[in-house]
């Protein structure tokens, strides 16, 4: 006889294997019938659309003006030396850097490989990939831009980003170079209808496995975290209908009707949005420069009349609204 439930068993089971460098099989069990997928294929999607990686966006080659040219000395033309620079994968050392800009002189004779590119500042995850043959006349000046991102950018939408003389290069930023599953049943007391997520993850090195993983997990999270908030429910009944809540945070500063003191104080500070405010604590609203103490009651009173209640956010929530805010001021 099948149990009624109230709720569906939640996994309690995770076996991690290590295939090799940078490669593991993950085991994820017991979901319900049908949840295993559920749970798999965005999660899959998220890895191979939204780790974060690092590529290089823009070349310039002393005494090259476009990928077509030819370098005097180097076997490879410049096109194909671009081809072979791509199959380089490079990671910034520092994880708060998201571009770096780094410079290389090589002389030959000698060949080029992904090692020659590790320095203070980028480390190379293929260093034995090989780059270009350099004879002994050859003199090979190059600066490359590296930035991190997720996803394929093509060349077209960097060239505008790109400092005079650089070449723009489509940058695949992706890691991981596997992400597959498979769904097994599994056997929970005498229901055989339980189910076990078999993940394969592997990456290029640039980012553990794992450390994918959690990035993935991280980002649906940030994505489902607003239908954790309650500032889109709105009672559509007309009893005790208010504003929807959530508009107030994307509303102009002079919306709050503010005395010209206070707000020529904040709009110096390049605080545009009531949002900006309702999300700063006590203290990032006394460190704005010039606003005296007068102008932080005043700004303090407007914003508790908003009634808006903040302890029901998520931080992904919170950070959702501020990158929006600043994706409106362009």
């Amino acid at each position: 006889m099948k149990k009624i439930k109230v709720a569906p068993s939640v996994p309690t089971n995770m076996d991690v294997e290590k295939i090799k460098d940078h490669h593991i099989r993950l085991s994820v069990y017991p979901f319900e019938s049908g949840y295993a997928i559920s749970v798999a294929h965005p999660l899959r999607r998220l890895l191979l659309s939204s780790t974060a990686g690092y590529a290089p966006v823009g070349i310039k080659i002393e005494g090259v003006q476009h990928e077509f040219d030819s370098v005097r000395g180097m076997l490879e033309d410049v096109a194909e030396f671009i081809i072979n620079l791509k199959n380089i994968r490079f990671k910034i050392k520092d994880p708060e850097l998201e571009s770096v800009s780094v410079s290389y002189t090589f002389e030959g004779p000698r060949e080029l490989y992904g090692k020659d590119f590790i320095n203070d500042q980028v480390d190379v995850v293929t260093p034995e990939n090989f780059l270009a043959t350099l004879n002994e006349d050859a003199e090979l000046a190059i600066s490359l831009i590296i930035k991190k991102g997720i996803g394929y950018v093509p060349s077209e939408d960097i060239r505008e980003e790109l400092p005079e003389g650089f070449i723009p290069l489509d940058a695949f930023f992706t890691p991981v170079k596997k992400a597959v599953y498979e769904i097994e049943n599994v056997l929970v007391e005498d229901n055989p209808n339980y189910e076990k997520i078999v993940f394969d993850i592997e990456t290029d090195g640039q980012v553990d496995p794992a450390e994918a993983l959690k990035m993935a997990l991280d980002v649906m999270q940030s994505q489902m975290s607003i239908f954790n908030s309650e500032l889109n429910i709105v009672d559509n009944s007309g009893a005790g209908s208010n504003k929807d809540t959530e508009k107030i945070f994307y509303e102009k500063i002079d919306s709050l009707g503010l005395s010209a003191r206070s707000y020529n104080s904040l709009e110096r500070a390049g605080i545009e949005y009531v949002g900006e405010l309702l999300l700063m604590d006590k203290n990032e609203l006394k460190n704005i420069k010039n606003l005296g103490k007068k102008s932080l009651d005043e700004i303090e009173e407007k914003l508790a009349e908003l009634n808006v209640d903040l302890s029901k956010m998520t931080d992904q929530l919170k950070e959702s609204i501020l990158n929006k805010i600043e994706s409106l001021k362009g």
